[in-house]
């Protein structure tokens, strides 16, 4: 009965550390959370670990094949015995040695995995409907909270992704979207890192790989930049004609200033005409001229009557 407490009173103590394990952004060294004695295994449990010992020498050097495992480089192997962790935690990389009919082993990979989101349809902020996917890179980092606190802790943490895609986005306004992935795949990592820490998976990096508009909301969009574009060449121009207006009044108030001005541009003009090898010939009037037959016009008519 004593024992049986001790067990319940260390299991309890084992889940308030596991939930009270603190979060850093740097490199983890975690250590196996749950501990078993030997004494846990009872004298009906040591009775099937001796006899296990005596059916792999009975059975030696066959017994070699079923007993002695490999483990990769990027692998460890969780061993239960009778349904208990041993201690040590994890096991691996090399070789290591297990009793049969007692011991069962789940080899877990510590290698990054990378998955796709699946395309999430959210509506932002400011009530516009996007269709969003992204990017997650995670790794299991204590292998032994990986096969106890979850089931299958890459396909749950690809739920939380898809979960957490949608409510961090359904804050966000379109443009916020558009132009603040960074911002939004930080604030993704940190949130799926907190979501994994009881199952031992390190999110290491999430990355929004498209937002995908309606067709309607494109063609608005396209019109909107179209009128504002077409606006600015609008003011573009108008600025040019007027900068080209009081250019040629500084031209034609310099001019003014000086009449042989004028006999040299209309010389350079003729030059430039000339240069085209064509026999035609410009003969400039001035506009005094004109103004002077016409006054001479009036005088005229005025007298006749």
């Amino acid at each position: 009965m004593a024992s049986k407490k001790e067990r319940i009173s260390t299991d309890a103590a084992l889940n308030r550390n596991m939930s009270t394990v603190p979060r850093d952004t740097g490199p983890r060294n975690y250590q196996c959370d749950v501990q078993n004695t030997k004494e846990g295994l009872g004298a009906c449990g040591w009775f099937l670990v001796v006899l296990s010992y005596i059916l792999c020498v009975i059975t030696f050097p066959f017994s070699l094949c079923v007993t002695v495992k490999v483990v990769q480089e990027y692998e460890r192997v969780v061993i239960m015995r009778l349904g208990r962790i041993l201690s040590g935690g994890a096991k691996g990389p090399g070789l290591f040695f297990i009793l049969p009919c007692v011991d069962s082993i789940t080899k877990v990979d510590l290698r990054t995995v990378t998955f796709d989101v699946p395309p999430q349809e959210i509506l932002t902020k400011d009530s516009v409907t996007v269709s969003v996917d992204a990017v997650v890179y995670f790794r299991i980092c204590n292998p032994t909270i990986s096969v106890i606190n979850v089931e299958n802790s890459g396909n749950s943490t690809q739920l939380l992704a898809a979960t957490t895609l949608r409510n961090i986005l359904g804050t966000k306004t379109l443009q916020e979207i558009l132009s603040d992935r960074e911002n939004i795949s930080h604030s993704m990592q940190v949130h799926l890192d907190e979501g994994t820490e009881p199952w031992g998976v390190q999110v290491e990096r999430v990355e929004v790989k498209d937002v995908r508009l309606p067709v309607s909301m494109q063609r608005s969009m396209a019109t909107e930049a179209e009128a504002a574009r077409e606006a600015r060449a609008k003011v573009i121009a108008a600025e040019g004609e007027k900068n080209a207006s009081r250019s040629l009044k500084e031209a034609a108030d310099i001019i003014s200033e000086s009449p042989i001005a004028l006999q040299l541009r209309y010389l350079q003009t003729l030059t430039q005409v000339a240069a085209e090898k064509n026999s035609t010939i410009i003969f400039p009037i001035p506009i005094e001229l004109l103004s002077l037959a016409k006054s001479r016009g009036s005088r005229t008519t005025a007298s006749a009557f």
